[in-house]
């Protein structure tokens, strides 16, 4: 950057200053260092340069794979192997411009997407090649300038298939890859990318969050198997003005469905110009507890599909996310050239000193979940529903159906739980008759593809790990599994626990450990506490992620051991609200009642009491009939007192 600040005095290598002196004399930075000094610049749009060259068939070919079937212009990755001049070339030019950050020419360099021009086999290379261009053009311009250092980001474009929407529109259960051979061709590109020396590992373009899912678990894969950690940034393209992916997500149901993740920056890119994607840039910023990025289009595209607005209109529209804070980062998508990136040099000094950037949210401190849309356990929700029917061995009827594979009388089922309340939906395929994990992908797949249900989070109920995560691999939301517990001892627990956290889910914790069944009060905050530290810390997980579910146990029984079940899970959630922060309460009301089986009224009856008494101690998630009639007013005082939680807890009877 070559800036002179008339009338400035600091010279003394001022991380505020932008000036020659301050910058020579700056202590080399690393990105992340950076990033909390100034506005950084990103480059703008590899296709759009490439255009300019209008290249030939023969160049994108070359001698090498001139015999390959089917045609090779437009498969622009290649060309970091048949032209590389030209990719070095376009590097230099925004490098010029005063970008401090370059992306590799990667974009759609992973099997899936490469696989149509039968060229799957070469994505490690074409990886290796474009890491390895980026970084030599980086490392030539800060070598020029070595306190404005240059940086690379390894692109992984979004793919050109689906793991949440079915390329069929007669089977809305198919899906054209699956979560692990889409996670799997992005670990290959990604290794290769780290080895060739990038900077950070950029996700970007996302319109499905499963398929960013699977990119996020295959970077940090990655990372792990070549030893070399990269800050990971995540761009998300809205595909209409109300803010959704082209999967039917917000923006904040995607921040639940990524927040298991070190996340370095996240943005938004393509789709609109500057001045359409500021209103969903507002939102991401004031929710996201990460540094922001923002590389538009240059404005709409015209009838013929070019941008025509000017490196100057867009630089106007861009100046005010750097004036009003809203970007850490800032580029160029569509249409723009290294004209649009060095109209942004002038945009990011105010004075003697950068403009300051975005300062991150913070950290939520409370319970995350989404399907298509956010579910956010805020003070004013003190209990989330959790639907019970779409269980094989809870329900009859849902068995039935299943088994009949009359698949829309059974969403039929979860959607009529959804308009009756339940803001979680409960599913269980756990039934001998059954391929419990075929069913569970099945009906998951299914799901998603009707927006009235998919909007809220799944509960993936199963005694099967097989199934949990067959079923946590379908969804693209964050979603809860239950359940986990300590019953095959710790190392089993801490397996399950990391891979539930890398697969971005909650998680329920049964009260089971070694020993059994936790039924006393002693023996619940006994294993409770226990789990909480190992998930805490051993595993990382994020205390909010955890649902305890303290055992509720069916009472009246006749067996005087029985007597006080309902009482010791009451006082064991009030006591896991108090010692073991952030943990969440729920538990499967029913059981309860399971020995007045037939006698219904009776049953809901003491559900309501049970659950008046358990929320006011912290029980804040239950799985319960959404559509229950007997409600806790309902109860006249006069039953109320043959419930023993009620004479115990409530003094107004």
């Amino acid at each position: 950057m070559n800036f002179t600040v008339p009338g400035c005095s600091n010279h003394r290598g001022n991380p505020c200053c932008p000036c020659n002196s301050c910058l020579k004399n700056r202590p080399m930075a690393t990105l992340k260092q950076i990033i909390n000094e100034r506005v950084l610049i990103l480059d703008g749009a590899m296709g759009t340069m490439i255009q300019r060259y209008n290249l030939s068939e023969q160049d994108f070919r070359g001698e090498r794979f001139a015999g390959i079937p089917g045609q090779m212009k437009g498969n622009n990755d290649l060309l970091c192997l048949t032209r590389p001049d030209v990719i070095k070339d376009i590097h230099r030019k925004y490098l010029e411009a005063g970008a401090d950050i370059i992306e590799t020419n990667t974009f759609n360099a992973q099997r899936i997407s490469m696989a149509d021009y039968h060229m799957q086999d070469l994505c490690r290379e074409i990886n290796l090649a474009a890491a390895r261009l980026a970084r030599e053009l980086a490392d030539e311009y800060t070598a020029k300038t070595p306190r404005k250092p240059r940086f690379v980001a390894g692109s992984a474009g979004p793919t050109n298939k689906t793991c949440s929407m079915s390329p069929d529109v007669n089977n809305p259960a198919l899906r054209a890859l699956t979560y692990d051979e889409l996670a799997t061709a992005y670990q290959e590109q990604m290794e290769a990318l780290l080895e060739g020396g990038v900077d950070a590992l950029l996700i970007e373009t996302i319109f499905d969050s499963l398929n960013a899912k699977a990119a996020i678990y295959a970077a940090e894969t990655a990372m792990k198997k070549t030893g070399r950690e990269a800050p990971l940034m995540l761009s998300v393209t809205v595909s209409d003005i109300a803010g959704r992916t082209l999967s039917g997500q917000t923006l904040d149901a995607f921040l639940a469905s990524v927040q298991h993740a070190p996340i370095f920056s996240i943005g938004l890119n393509c789709s609109f110009g500057a001045k359409q994607l500021k209103p969903f840039l507002e939102g991401l910023a004031a929710r996201a507890p990460y540094y922001i990025s923002a590389y538009p289009n240059a404005g709409l595209p015209n009838s013929l599909g070019q941008y025509d607005q000017t490196p100057e209109e867009m630089a106007s529209e861009v100046k005010e996310y750097i004036d009003e804070g809203l970007v850490n980062i800032i580029g160029g998508c569509c249409g723009t050239t290294e004209e649009y990136i060095a109209k942004y040099q002038e945009l990011i000094v105010s004075g003697s000193a950068w403009v300051p950037p975005h300062i991150p949210a913070t950290t939520p401190e409370r319970l995350w979940g989404s399907g298509l849309e956010l579910l956010e356990q805020t003070p004013e929700m003190n209990f989330i529903n959790v639907g019970e029917r779409c269980n094989v061995a809870g329900s009859r009827k849902f068995l039935r159906l299943i088994n009949e594979k009359k698949y829309e009388e059974a969403l039929s089922i979860a959607r009529k739980q959804v308009e009756d309340g339940a803001l979680v939906i409960d599913v269980n395929m756990d039934d001998g008759l059954l391929d419990a994990r075929e069913e569970m992908t099945t009906f998951l797949n299914l799901v998603m593809s009707e927006p009235d249900i998919a909007r809220v989070p799944i509960m993936i109920d199963s005694s099967k790990w097989e199934v949990i995560e067959a079923g946590l691999k379908c969804l693209q939301g964050k979603s809860i599994v239950n359940s986990i517990s300590l019953k095959e001892g710790e190392e089993k627990f801490i397996e399950h626990a990391r891979l539930i956290k890398k697969l971005g889910a909650a998680t329920v914790v049964m009260a089971f450990d070694e020993k059994g069944q936790a039924d006393t009060f002693e023996r619940k905050i006994e294993v409770c506490a226990r789990a909480y530290k190992i998930l805490t810390e051993q595993v990382g997980f994020n205390p909010h992620d955890i649902i305890f579910d303290p055992n509720v146990l069916a009472v009246a029984t006749g067996i005087e051991e029985h007597n006080n079940y309902a009482v010791d899970f009451i006082n064991a959630t009030g006591w896991i609200k108090k010692n073991l922060p952030g943990a969440h309460i729920s538990g499967g009301v029913s059981n309860l009642s399971f020995s007045f089986r037939g006698n219904n009224y009776i049953r809901e009856a003491m559900h309501a009491v049970f659950l008046y008494h358990a929320i006011r101690q912290g029980m804040d998630m239950g799985i319960v009939n959404p559509a229950t009639s007997v409600l806790y007013t309902d109860i006249g005082c006069s039953l109320k007192p043959q419930a023993r939680c009620c004479r115990t807890f409530d003094r107004n009877c």
